[in-house]
């Protein structure tokens, strides 16, 4: 799906169906496993990670295309789109740094595996899997009928991240390097 060789996996889902709390404890599973993570993050909306007044806002409404904002921390880099149309997935994951994995959240109609998130209390109840062949398996708080996917406790981060792992080839981190000592 992109440039990049390292494995890319997503959690897809209808909206408050428990992405956003998977993706983050998936990440702190894996950092935990001495892994590094990426994140691709895909809004619906206008979003602004930049308030009024600051100045990297005033740069960007002086007509800055891009704004790259460092400091000794951290560093964030802001790109307009103006009247361009949203980039494509794999031109996002080609902008990243290299890591051990991306999980992306959303872009429920790209083609990379996804894990579809489902919440008994989740305003859409449509199963996304029958029509996305990408879905290799359910993580859910609820019961649902056996049938072809791996189902997962939405709450078993540990089997999620196993199944991420090995869908993926993940080899733990320094196990290669120790193995060369």
């Amino acid at each position: 799906m992109s440039g990049l060789d390292t494995p890319v996996f997503g959690i897809t889902g209808w909206k408050n169906s428990g992405k956003t709390t998977l993706v983050v404890r998936l990440v702190a599973e894996f950092t935990a496993r001495g892994f590094r993570v990426s994140t691709v993050k895909h809004a619906h909306h206008a979003f602004d990670v930049d308030r009024e007044g600051t100045d990297s806002h005033r740069h960007r409404t002086a007509g800055a295309s891009e704004v790259a904002l460092v400091s000794g921390r951290r560093w964030a880099l802001m790109h307009e789109l103006r009247d361009d149309d949203e980039p494509p997935l794999p031109d996002i994951l080609a902008r990243l740094s290299p890591c051990d994995l991306v999980l992306i959240e959303g872009y429920k109609r790209e083609a990379h595996p996804k894990i579809e998130a489902r919440r008994a209390d989740a305003r859409q109840q449509t199963p996304l899997a029958p029509e996305d062949p990408q879905i290799l398996a359910i993580a859910t708080d609820g019961a649902l009928p056996a049938g072809g996917l791996p189902i997962f406790d939405l709450d078993d981060i540990p089997a999620i991240a196993d199944f991420i792992a090995a869908h993926c080839s993940l080899k733990q981190p320094g196990k290669a390097r120790d193995a060369v000592l």
